[in-house]
């Protein structure tokens, strides 16, 4: 089912999605995608995964658009908006980047080439945190590229204490990219609410200001997933 096509902002919402919990160091975005699939597809991704990775040709590094066109297999339909199409030139000799670009390089370029003749919608845009709300309330899910360095839960206090820390000392942050999946947001406390695959069963929390901060760190291309879903649980609206 879909959740209301209602463009004004409830004060509490949330897309129900079934949590899945990376298994590997590399893999939280395709666990972000096994969240947003469909029960079926999802247990044919679980039962034959080794497979599907090997098809896709990605390995063990993935990109969005890699995200994008597991997506389009699987048959969601979605949006993906990035500032950069292709890869980014200046992430040679970024640490983060330094160890795959060399071999990641060429094949994520040709999926950006090819995305249109693969019905995969691909848009340079940067998104405000009022089209992810927007997008929330009235359509599906997010898939966000962030800055885990950056991340943190007003909830589980998780990470937390060190960004404030920063806040107060502030160093460098170095890029550490990792995917989750918005599921909602609370506009009284300001705050969205995502899915992070590298930990059990949870809702997190973070402050609109905050989330957007790790999720247009340098690194992240401020990649975003747009999910319009006909297969999830209704979206739950608190006034």
């Amino acid at each position: 089912m879909t959740g209301p096509k209602n463009d004004k902002a409830q004060h509490v919402i949330e897309v129900k999605i079934s949590h899945i919990r990376q298994r590997f160091n590399w893999d939280c975005g395709v666990s972000c995608v096994l969240m947003v699939l469909p029960d079926e597809q999802r247990k044919y991704f679980i039962d034959n995964f080794d497979q599907v990775c090997k098809d896709e040709g990605f390995d063990k590094s993935t990109w969005s658009i890699d995200l994008c066109y597991l997506l389009k297999r699987f048959g969601v339909t979605h949006e993906y908006c990035t500032i950069t199409f292709g890869v980014h030139p200046g992430y040679r000799g970024e640490h983060f980047y330094d160890k795959i670009l060399h071999k990641d390089e060429d094949r994520v370029n040709k999926r950006f080439q090819e995305a249109r003749l693969n019905n995969i919608t691909v848009k340079r845009t940067s998104l405000l945190n009022t089209d992810l709300i927007r997008h929330l309330t009235a359509e599906g899910p997010i898939i966000l590229l962030t800055n885990a360095s950056l991340l943190w839960c007003d909830i589980c206090k998780n990470n937390k204490i060190t960004c404030e820390l920063r806040n107060c000392f502030p160093w460098p942050v170095s890029y550490n990219g990792h995917y989750i999946v918005l599921v909602g947001y609370n506009d009284r406390r300001k705050r969205f609410l995502y899915r992070n695959p590298s930990y059990r069963e949870r809702i997190c929390a973070m402050s609109y200001y905050h989330m957007e901060e790790a999720r247009k760190s340098y690194g992240t291309d401020e990649d975003v997933i747009l999910i319009y879903s006909t297969n999830l649980s209704p979206l739950i609206n608190s006034s």
